[in-house]
C-alpha cells in the first residue's frame, strides 16, 4: 500500500514538474521569439544578450527550462511505465513518440542560435535527413531545409509546428494532469535562479577550432558519425531504440530482451557521449 502510494506520488511529481518547466519554457520563449529574426540568427542571438534589457536572462531561462522539461519528461515516462499497462498499442506509441519529438524541438532550438554549435548541428542534421532513401528530401524540406530556406523553416517548426504535433501526441496522457505554479513555488524559484547564475551557452566561431561539440543529447550520435555511414549512425541506430521503446510492453513476450537492448543501447550511447565530450 505504502509503496504503491510512493510510486503514484513520484509519477505525479515528475509529470507536474515537467509541465511547470514547459510553462516557463513557453512563456520565456515568447519573449525570445519577439526579438529573434530568422534572417539574421547569429546577430539576433548575440544582440538579444547585449542590446535587449534582460535579454540574456530570458534566453537562459528559455534554454534551461526546455532542458529541464525534457529531462523531467524522461523521468516521468519511467515512473508511469507500470501504470500504462492498460494503454492500447497506439496510445503507447504516441506517448513514446513524444520523446524524439521533444528532442527535435530542443535540436531546432540549438540550430536557431546560429553560433558554431548551432550551425554545425544544422549541417549534420540536414545531412542525416538527406541520407534517408526516398523520404530524405521531403523530410528535410518539411523539417529543416536550411540550405534552401536558411532558418525560416526551422523557426516555424520550432515555435509552432513541432509543439502542436507534440501536444496532439501527448494530449490523451497530458489531460489527466493538473498543476500550477503555486503548487511548485520551490521548483519555479530554482529554475528562475538557475537561469540567473548560469548563462545559456553561446559559441561564436573561433579561428583555429576544427571540432565543435554538438548539443549534449547529440554527442553520442556525433561520435558514431565519425566511424559509421550517415544512414547507419544517424538513422538506423537511433531508430532501433525508438522501435524497442514502442514495443516495450509488459505483455510482450520479448519484454525482457527489449529492456536489456534498451539498457545496453543507453549505456553505449552514454560512453560515446563522454568520449565526444572529452575531445
Amino acid at each position: 500500500m505504502i509503496s504503491s502510494l510512493v510510486k503514484t506520488c513520484t509519477s505525479v511529481r515528475w509529470g507536474e514538474w515537467s509541465l511547470i518547466a514547459l510553462f516557463i519554457s513557453v512563456l520565456s520563449g515568447m519573449v525570445v521569439a519577439l526579438q529573434y529574426d530568422p534572417a539574421t540568427p547569429l546577430y539576433s542571438s548575440s544582440s538579444l544578450d547585449i542590446l535587449v534589457p534582460y535579454g540574456s536572462y530570458f534566453r537562459s531561462l528559455h534554454f534551461y527550462s526546455s532542458q529541464f522539461f525534457f529531462l523531467f519528461s524522461l523521468a516521468h515516462l519511467v515512473a508511469v511505465f507500470n501504470k500504462t499497462e492498460g494503454y492500447t498499442r497506439t496510445q503507447w506509441i504516441k506517448l513514446t513518440a513524444t520523446l524524439p519529438l521533444g528532442l527535435l524541438i530542443l535540436f531546432t532550438g540549438y540550430i536557431l542560435r546560429g553560433d558554431s554549435t548551432g550551425s554545425s548541428a544544422g549541417i549534420i542534421g540536414e545531412n542525416i535527413l538527406l541520407a534517408i532513401p526516398i523520404l530524405g528530401d521531403p523530410l528535410n524540406d518539411l523539417l529543416l531545409s536550411i540550405s534552401d530556406n536558411h532558418m525560416k523553416r526551422v523557426y516555424v517548426n520550432h515555435i509552432i509546428s513541432l509543439g502542436v504535433f507534440w501536444g496532439i501526441l501527448a494530449w490523451e496522457h497530458l489531460r489527466v494532469y493538473r498543476t500550477s505554479f503555486n503548487r511548485h513555488l520551490l521548483l519555479t524559484g530554482l529554475i528562475l535562479l538557475f537561469s540567473v547564475l548560469i548563462a545559456a551557452p553561446f559559441e561564436p566561431d573561433e579561428l583555429g577550432v576544427f571540432y565543435t561539440a554538438g548539443p549534449w543529447f547529440f554527442l553520442g550520435l556525433q561520435e558514431l558519425l565519425r566511424f559509421l555511414p550517415t544512414l547507419v549512425a544517424g538513422v538506423i541506430i537511433p531508430f532501433l531504440l525508438l522501435a524497442a521503446l514502442a514495443l516495450l510492453r509488459p505483455a510482450n513476450r520479448f519484454f525482457r530482451p527489449l529492456l536489456i537492448f534498451i539498457l545496453i543501447w543507453l549505456i553505449a550511447y552514454t560512453i560515446l557521449s563522454l568520449i565526444a565530450l572529452g575531445r
